[in-house]
C-alpha cells in the first residue's frame, strides 16, 4: 500500500470514529397502548388508549408530556367547560426508579354526556438523581370532575412509553426519581444533551489523534526521503 493511501485511511478512520460518537442515541420512545380499568361514581368502565411521552430537556431536569390518543371512561351528565381536572404518575424504572406526577389543564369544550372523555397532554418535570438508562410508563390516571373522582388503573402491564440516558448532578445519588410541576424551582444541569456534549469532544479527541498520526507519519515521510 502506498504512503498516500496509509495516510488517507489513517485520516478516514479518525473522522468515522467521530461520526459514529456523536451519532449516539440518547433517546427511545413509542406509542403503547393502555387498557385502563377505570372506577367510576356510577359503576366500573374500561377503555384502551393508545399512550405517548414525550422529554423535552428543561434546565437541570427533564420536563415529560403525557399524551392520549383516544378518550377513556365517560360521564352520565354533560360536563361543561372546565368541569374536568386530569392528572396522573409516570413510573420510573430503570436506573433511577419512582416516579412522576403530571397534570393537564381543564377541559377546554363541554364533553358530551356517555361520550369518551379526551384527556389533554400532562406535563411534569423529573430530575434524575442517578446516572444510566431510564424509562417511563403510563402509571394511575386520576379524573375529577363535578366533586367526584375517577381513578383509571393501568390493566394489561404496559411497557415503557420512552427510554432516556440521564446523568445525575455530582455523578449520582441514593435517592430514586422526583417529580415537580411545571414552573418548579430551579434544577441542577444533567442530562443527555450534556452528554452528547460529552460524546462531540470525544469523538473531537479521536479526530484530533486521527490527524496527530497523519502529521507524525508525514514529517516522518519527508525526513526519509530528505
Amino acid at each position: 500500500m502506498s504512503y498516500q493511501k496509509r495516510t488517507a485511511l489513517a485520516l478516514a478512520s479518525g473522522l468515522a470514529g467521530a461520526v459514529v460518537l456523536m451519532a449516539a442515541p440518547a433517546a427511545h420512545a413509542t406509542v403503547v397502548d393502555v387498557n385502563y380499568k377505570c372506577k367510576t361514581p356510577i359503576g366500573d368502565k374500561a377503555a384502551v388508549s393508545p399512550i405517548d411521552i414525550k422529554s423535552v430537556k428543561n434546565g437541570g431536569g427533564y420536563k415529560l408530556t403525557m399524551s392520549f390518543q383516544k378518550g377513556v371512561s365517560s360521564s352520565p351528565v354533560e360536563l361543561g367547560k372546565g368541569a374536568m381536572n386530569p392528572s396522573a404518575v409516570i413510573k420510573v424504572g430503570g436506573a433511577d426508579p419512582g416516579q412522576v406526577q403530571v397534570s393537564g389543564a381543564a377541559n377546554s369544550a363541554a364533553i358530551p354526556a356517555n361520550s369518551p372523555i379526551k384527556i389533554s397532554d400532562l406535563s411534569g418535570t423529573y430530575t434524575p438523581k442517578k446516572s444510566g438508562k431510564v424509562d417511563f410508563t403510563a402509571g394511575v390516571l386520576t379524573i375529577k370532575a363535578l366533586g367526584t373522582t375517577t381513578t383509571c388503573t393501568p390493566s394489561n402491564n404496559p411497557g415503557p412509553s420512552l427510554s432516556l440516558d440521564v446523568t445525575a448532578a455530582g455523578g449520582g445519588g441514593s435517592s430514586g426519581g422526583q417529580s415537580a410541576p411545571d414552573g418548579g424551582s430551579s434544577l441542577p444541569k444533567t442530562g443527555p444533551l450534556d452528554s452528547a456534549v460529552a460524546l462531540g469532544t470525544l469523538g473531537g479527541t479521536v479526530l484530533l489523534s486521527g490527524a496527530a498520526g497523519v502529521l507524525w507519519l508525514t514529517r516522518r515521510g519527508q525526513r526519509a526521503t530528505g
